[in-house]
């Protein structure tokens, strides 16, 4: 049983400890009073000063009288159990992220994908980076409603990158990708591109093969996509 089991402190001593740890980030030890702590917290002068008293009652301050104010210092079981805590909540909060899901219906694009993945500057990093050559041609999809939490998601993650570069005639925005599995069958790559004439309902797939062919695709079709989510070390994976 680790220092936070043990403790089974309440939420309201708990709060009250985080903020003595705030004050404290800087130095050991610090003056403070019971007025002070009320202030901060919004709570009675009565129910910090008896805060203080459980929290040291607890071994989780020790704190020392300096006429109206006090030096508070927190313990080592102190910060323990602060930690303890800090490990739990990331845990929570900071579960990797596998996989995102997106539905949508397959339509007719304007004819542009071709002309990007044919572009050497692009060709070069999906083939390094996905690991195949790409058809050059993108089949596009427009999500159905309700996924706009799961886009957004998508545009906050460390996808690969793919850098923008410029020609002697323009130049070529950056994009982002990543690996995905096309009803629950083939394997893709979905591209989100920085610069689009598409809103954000809109993802494009690319692959190594004509898909509309090969699968015999129409416009209105239901695409499913389960989208691999990569974790990273350093940047240089995502570079």
């Amino acid at each position: 049983m680790n220092a936070f089991e043990k403790s089974s402190l309440k939420a309201n001593l708990l709060i009250t400890l985080c903020k003595l740890a705030e004050l404290s980030i800087s130095k050991s030890a610090f003056t403070y009073t019971t007025g002070q702590l009320a202030f901060d917290l919004k709570i009675s002068q009565q129910t910090a000063s008896r805060h203080l008293i459980v929290l040291e009652q607890r071994g989780l301050i020790r704190r020392v009288k300096i006429g109206k104010r006090e030096t508070i210092r927190i313990t080592p079981n102190g910060f323990d159990l602060l930690k303890e805590l800090y490990f739990k909540l990331k845990d929570v909060f900071e579960q990797p992220i596998n996989y995102v899901f997106l539905e949508g219906e397959l339509f007719s694009g304007l004819g542009e994908g071709s002309y990007y993945i044919g572009q050497e500057g692009y060709r070069e990093q999906l083939e390094k980076k996905l690991g195949f050559n790409p058809y050059p041609g993108t089949l596009n999809i427009r999500l159905k409603p309700g996924y706009e939490n799961e886009r957004n998601i998508l545009n906050s993650l460390p996808l690969i990158s793919i850098k923008g570069f410029t020609t002697e005639k323009r130049s070529f925005g950056p994009a982002k990708c990543a690996k995905a599995i096309m009803n629950d069958e083939v394997q893709v790559s979905i591209i989100l591109a920085m610069r689009s004439h598409y809103g954000s309902d809109v993802v494009e797939i690319v692959s190594k093969e004509n898909l509309r062919k090969k699968l015999k695709l129409k416009d209105g079709d239901t695409i499913k996509l389960r989208i691999m989510i990569p974790h990273y070390n350093t940047k240089d994976n995502i570079s």
